[in-house]
């Protein structure tokens, strides 16, 4: 390797390192604290300036949880061969992000809980690994995911393991559980996410009507709980975000007053938590709606059999695998109810699908439909598209769409006012032969029709713009390959070896 070469190389780890730490909001500062180096180390590593030991690699991506710089075994890399025609039917899995609430949930329960159909991925790995830490026996029962929790008479949160807590952002979701059953505790955090910044602060406005302080000390959120308080009011969420609501639910199901929660979010999560509430015997009205009414329990110690529904996150994602290489396939188990706004806006692009008759899920409520996807041409819509709360199009569904604008005619504005960064991420498409102009940190702009070839790109550091990169793959002509997916794995359960079973020729591999 020439001078030039080893300085490019040094730069490109540089610029992965300082992408990763973005995503996970870490400043330089603190992302030197948990690394025992300096801010200016720091600064110098992401420039490219800085020798690297394999040592010093690994700890990094330990403590970014991104196996863009971490040394480990199994496969890290996919390589793809296209271009891809899909065929055959497939199954969507039981939604992510209900089973990581509902692990949660779990530790309202004195009792075991079995969940049903759980998906086997890293994100629900991170969270068995604290409960176990915390004295929960967790195992898994079959084949079929179905997940047995049983919990200790007494919790002790001072073995947490630390290490896991920080690897998944759902930790926050352990304080509405927790400050039941602790006067104090602390929990672990992840990502810089100090007391007052928008993902953070909704958490705490909504629990301080239970009786709890937290304040964040050295990566840690230390809780303190006046018990005995109860709201007084109705709770307002100042934000409708899915884990607040969720918090608030849980910390409201243990309480014996009936506690109103106003400007809920009624997502998919959400709903299959308040479903599962229901089944400990907490009394929760106006599933569905804005406003939730939950009159608790000040002691629950039941059995309890549940089954989590489908994720419309991955319905979409396998919808999109069928536009994007025009393929004939049929996606069953598909939660109609939050994949609506998505279809519909796609009905106005032109596609053509069929979809059966409704029945239900096994959580008896969620209703499912099979979609049986058709050949389109499709156009671009007439207005931008923009997520907004449930029922409106799913913000984690909107990335879709910038690989299916791209293939569609004409131009296409997406408008994802949600997050920060995550819209630059989509312009990575560029390098498959997509038209994708960033017009700033949330729109883009994407014109079609766009005949996708073959590209080496290295993973983002974002789950769905990640997967996004995967399904162009597919339709692309030639060999691409994407390095380090663990970002995918952590959001969906084998992903690659279910679309190589509809067809596609995905293969996973990793460096020596």
């Amino acid at each position: 390797m020439t001078g030039d070469d080893q300085a490019d190389y040094k730069a490109r780890i540089g610029r992965l390192i300082r992408d990763a730490r973005n995503h996970r909001g870490l400043t330089q500062t603190q992302l030197a604290e948990v690394l025992g180096t300096s801010q200016s180390a720091v600064n110098r590593i992401e420039k490219g300036h800085q020798n690297l030991s394999l040592e010093t690699l690994a700890r990094i991506g330990t403590a970014l949880d991104s196996e863009i710089v971490a040394i480990g075994s199994g496969p890290t890399h996919l390589r793809v061969t296209g271009p891809t025609t899909l065929s055959g039917s497939i199954d969507v899995k039981t939604s992510k992000n209900a089973g990581v609430a509902l692990l949660c949930a779990s530790l309202l329960n004195r009792g075991r809980t079995v969940l049903r159909k759980v998906a086997r991925i890293e994100e629900v790995n991170r969270l068995l690994e604290v409960l176990q830490s915390l004295g929960v026996r967790t195992r898994w029962l079959n084949a079929d995911n179905d997940l047995e929790i049983i919990p200790p008479e007494h919790l002790d949160l001072s073995n947490i393991d630390a290490a896991a807590a920080r690897r998944t952002r759902s930790i926050i979701m352990f304080l509405g559980p927790l400050l039941h059953r602790l006067e104090t505790f602390d929990l672990p955090y992840a990502g810089g996410c100090n007391l007052g910044e928008r993902t953070v602060e909704p958490h705490m406005s909504a629990l301080r009507h239970f009786g709890l302080e937290v304040k964040a000390t050295e990566g840690h959120y230390h809780a303190q709980v006046a018990h005995g308080t109860e709201p007084v009011k109705p709770i307002v969420l100042t934000e409708r975000g899915d884990t607040v609501t969720e918090n608030a639910l849980m910390a409201a199901a243990l309480n014996e007053g009936t506690t109103i929660i106003r400007n809920a979010s009624s997502n998919y999560m959400v709903q299959d938590l308040c479903f599962y509430l229901r089944k400990l015997g907490v009394d929760v009205q106006g599933i569905g709606t804005t406003t939730l009414t939950v009159t608790g329990r000040a002691h629950i110690d039941v059995d309890v059999d549940y089954a989590p529904s489908e994720d419309p996150i991955e319905a979409m994602s396998l919808l999109a695998a069928a536009i994007v290489t025009g393929s004939e396939i049929t996606i069953r188990r598909v939660p109609i109810e939050f994949m609506e706004v998505e279809l519909a806006t796609l009905e106005g692009m032109g596609l053509r699908y069929e979809r059966s008759a409704e029945y239900v899920a096994l959580n008896g409520e969620t209703r499912l439909v099979d979609i049986t996807t058709y050949r389109s041409e499709l156009h671009a819509p007439l207005d931008k598209i923009h997520p907004m709360p449930f029922p409106g199009l799913n913000i984690d569904n909107l990335p879709f769409f910038a690989v299916i604008a791209a293939v569609a005619n004409g131009q296409t504005m997406l408008h994802d006012w949600v997050y920060e960064n995550r819209a630059i991420y989509l312009t990575e498409l560029t390098k498959l032969g997509g038209n994708v102009k960033l017009m700033d940190p949330h729109r883009v702009l994407v014109e079609g029709p766009t005949h996708f070839s073959g590209a080496e790109i290295v993973c983002p550091p974002a789950l769905r713009p990640a997967v996004v990169i995967l399904l162009a793959m597919l339709a692309s002509k030639g060999t691409s390959v994407l390095r380090s997916t663990y970002v995918i794995h952590r959001g969906y359960e084998d992903l690659a070896e279910r679309l190589n079973q509809l067809g596609a020729n995905i293969v996973p591999f990793r460096d020596i």
